[in-house]
């Protein structure tokens, strides 16, 4: 009986890892609501995409000498020097995370999913059917309209929406 919920727990862990994010085909690194995890200063209410780049580690390795070599006064090699192999690990670059607004799941409907994969269409960068699903297809699509304006990710961003002419441009005029 032990063994067999051993085998069990890692499963269930699996399952609810799975159920995490916005349900409508969220990719890793999306947050789905402002109250779970959201940087510094967000309003409430509002959702997030995370993208996270982990660090870049280098291998280096050196010769370090541990004895020189004894010469003889007339230049002599009378025994050569003793070098050792050191490898180190040195991060060339950080690890870093780039917080960006999305869309929150609620307005994510089936006929908005529709009017993304519509837009994408006409810009030559979908190529499936019209059908409301976040699909893997729809994710590579927003990818690879995002990617040249510096978020390589399959989160639609707000500003991507937008950017579309999906979602309303908010209006800083208050005069």
């Amino acid at each position: 009986m032990t063994s067999y919920l051993t085998l069990l727990a890692p499963l269930v862990l699996l399952a609810l890892a799975a159920c995490d994010g916005a349900g409508q085909g969220a990719e890793p690194g999306f947050v789905a609501r402002q109250s779970q995890t959201a940087p510094p200063g967000a309003p409430p209410g509002s959702c997030w995409g995370k993208l996270v780049s982990p660090a870049v580690i280098e291998t280096v390795t050196h010769q370090v000498l541990d004895e020189p070599a004894k010469l003889a006064a007339d230049g002599t090699v009378l025994r050569p020097a003793t070098y050792r192999t050191e490898t180190l690990q040195e991060i060339v670059k950080q690890r870093r995370e780039d917080w960006f607004e999305t869309p929150c799941p609620d307005q994510m409907s089936t006929e908005f999913i529709s009017s993304v994969q519509r837009a994408l269409n006409a810009r030559n960068l979908f190529h499936g059917p019209v059908n409301g699903q976040m699909d893997q297809r729809t994710r590579d699509a927003i990818r690879r309209y995002q990617a040249p304006q510096g978020l390589d990710s399959g989160t639609l961003s707000l500003a991507t929406a937008r950017h579309l002419g999906l979602i309303a441009e908010e209006n800083d005029n208050t005069g």
